[in-house]
């Protein structure tokens, strides 16, 4: 029996030893803990591991909710967020989910950034409108290669989740829901245009997203890197090793494997798009 069916049947005897979670703390110290039964266990197999070396490479996607100053009703953010860069390359805000409008801000977004068919991956989680008929459609006639988290894997999706926790983190996030659309929109336009084009990213060595998108940042980072050398020039007492490394990100993974044993070879962990 398990755990979960032995507290039961012990509280039905008038007996109580330990909660389940216990039972499988005891279990797991003695290495007892196995799949019962004659069927295979439960798998959820990752999704595909990608890697992004240029923009317009990899795209993340995701809707999240905004309150409004009516109780039960909800704004929804529509945001694709392109993983080499951090950049936000597209966003709209409706007061409904729907797959129609997923798919008509991905067509606008792929004209605008002019992105060829077999060009651009683009990874979500398993919702309804990221997996609904219309946007597999839209992908397809595109020429967009899907690619989704596993059910109920959070961290399958970790840049448009990390994208959506700065937004609503930041300081200047409203205390107060939205009166109406329009101050949504206009507050999400403000945050969209500070976040691409001043907030030093800590996942791009600090320089902004729309910097990284444009390839700006290689000046950047080799200006800083000139400041710290004559810096260490004119008091080497202050450094004890090399100075900060100010190389670029060149490679950005999605959904890396880490290798389970030395016979793994990278060719098994990677594709490249």
């Amino acid at each position: 029996m398990s755990p979960h069916q032995i507290v039961p049947s012990l509280a039905d005897r008038g007996e109580y030893i330990g909660s389940e979670s216990s039972f499988y703390r005891v279990l797991a110290e003695a290495e007892l803990l196995s799949h019962r039964g004659r069927s295979k266990p439960k798998q959820m197999q990752r999704p595909a591991p990608w890697e992004a070396l240029r923009p317009n490479q990899i795209f993340s996607w995701d809707i999240t909710y905004l309150r409004s100053s009516v109780r039960g009703q909800y704004f929804y953010l529509y945001l694709f967020l392109d993983i080499f860069s951090r950049k936000v390359v597209g966003w709209e805000i409706h007061e409904s989910e729907s797959m129609e409008l997923s798919s008509k801000l991905l067509e606008t977004i792929c004209r605008a950034d002019k992105i060829n068919k077999n060009q651009l991956h683009l990874h979500s989680d398993n919702g309804r409108q990221m997996k609904g008929a219309t946007m597999l459609v839209t992908m397809q006639w595109l020429g967009v290669v899907p690619s989704f988290s596993r059910p109920s894997v959070r961290n399958d999706n970790p840049f448009s989740e990390s994208m959506f926790k700065t937004l609503k983190y930041c300081p200047q996030y409203p205390s107060q829901p939205y009166e109406n659309i329009e101050s949504a929109r206009a507050w999400v336009a403000t945050f969209v245009s500070w976040y691409n084009t001043e907030h030093l990213h800590s996942g791009i060595k600090f320089v902004t997203p729309a910097s990284k998108h444009n390839n700006k940042d290689i000046d950047i980072l080799n200006k800083r890197d000139v400041v710290y050398a004559k810096a260490k020039e004119k008091n080497p007492n202050r450094w004890s090793g090399k100075t900060r490394d100010w190389r670029p990100i060149e490679c950005i993974k999605l959904n890396n494997l880490k290798r389970e044993n030395s016979s793994n070879t990278t060719n098994e962990l990677k594709h490249s798009c």
